[in-house]
């Protein structure tokens, strides 16, 4: 049968040499190959979806290494172990995991036949916050295959937000000097945002880091980190499966929980929601509870002004090249969001106070 590729120009295989090169390294037929995503940037990846004979297949090129891989392996395969669903490597004729090809490492999986999480049905919400919640409970003991790199986070919370507390300052120098639309705006903004940058660094401050802050697993656990509802597959035959664990390593699950979080309260329609974070929470805690350290860990995060702080110091950076208007555009949404911002943060710290009677 003559294969029928639908490649993208640009990208760096053509379908015949992906089936000649590394997919004849399995044990079916290639009947189609379809990209769906291919990013040429310094870690330069792809997504390709391949149609056999045994079913659907998900092909991907990372950008990582061989020990790299192997941890990540060894995640996914401690998880289904224990009842968490993400897709398995497929082995090929030889036993391997991956193939190489040019340098290049590909691995393969099965392609997941669903839809991805729905941030406006609350049921879903709970439902991937309870198992994000097995997934760092299950982490306990975890230990990876003999080659494996061990990715383990080395985040200093203190010193990073310190330092994003500077270059708010920092930018704040920069809108006086520069005087336009976008300093305007951010000036406008800058007390709330400083503050709320402040208060966060001196809750952190408060948090002995070098001691244990919560169960065995709260100092470091698996943490999937782009634990976000394009990764989040619920599957036709109803099962929940994480994807695409390219961020994955050994981190505090706060940081995992605050990653998912604010992908969910920085939309529109959840903007700082309280009761999306109270059902959120309330899920997760059925599987795994949080101590006053993690939950004061996790309110100082949340307070940080992220979004404020990103764009400007992108919007400095790159203030020569960059489509101004656009980030003036993306700062005034940010600012639309700060009374919402500003009410969960009051409601979240009472909630904390009145959860451990402080």
């Amino acid at each position: 049968m003559e294969l029928i590729g639908t490649i993208k120009e640009n990208n760096l295989f053509s379908a015949d040499e992906l089936k000649s090169k590394v997919l004849s390294h399995y044990n079916f037929e290639t009947l189609n190959i379809e990209n769906i995503k291919f990013k040429d940037t310094e870690k330069q990846r792809a997504v390709y979806k391949i149609l056999t004979n045994k079913g659907l297949k998900c092909l991907k090129k990372v950008y990582y290494k061989e020990d790299d891989l192997l941890f990540l392996y060894s995640v996914i395969e401690w998880l289904n172990l224990r009842g968490i669903f993400c897709p398995k490597f497929i082995s090929t004729k030889n036993g391997l995991k991956f193939v190489k090809y040019n340098d290049n490492l590909f691995i393969l999986t099965d392609w997941i036949d669903g839809r991805k999480c729905d941030y406006d049905n609350l049921d879903d919400i709970k439902a991937i916050a309870e198992n994000l919640a097995k997934i760092h409970k299950s982490s306990k003991n975890f230990y990876p295959i003999d080659g494996s790199k061990i990715r383990q986070s080395d985040k200093d919370y203190i010193y990073s937000y310190n330092k994003h507390f500077i270059q708010l300052l920092d930018n704040s120098n920069n809108a006086f000097k520069i005087k336009d639309k976008f300093s305007k705006i951010y000036l406008d903004n800058f007390d709330y945002n400083i503050e709320k940058a402040k208060e966060s660094i001196y809750i952190l401050s408060q948090i002995d880091f070098s001691k244990k802050i919560g169960d065995d697993v709260s100092n470091c656990a698996i943490c999937h980190l782009d634990y976000v509802n394009k990764n989040i597959i619920f599957s036709k035959d109803g099962k929940l499966y994480v994807i695409d664990f390219d961020r994955t390593m050994l981190d505090m699950p706060v940081h995992d929980i605050s990653v998912f979080l604010r992908r969910i309260l920085k939309r529109e329609k959840t903007s700082w929601d309280f009761k999306v974070f109270i059902n959120s929470m309330e899920s997760y805690e059925k599987i795994r509870k949080l101590s006053y350290d993690e939950y004061m860990l996790l309110y100082a995060i949340l307070l940080f002004p992220q979004k404020y702080w990103k764009i400007s110091r992108d919007y400095y950076k790159n203030i020569k090249e960059c489509n101004k208007e656009s980030f003036v555009t993306i700062l005034k949404k940010i600012i639309t969001q700060q009374k919402d911002h500003e009410n969960f943060c009051i409601e979240l710290k009472k909630y904390i106070f009145k959860k451990f009677k402080r």
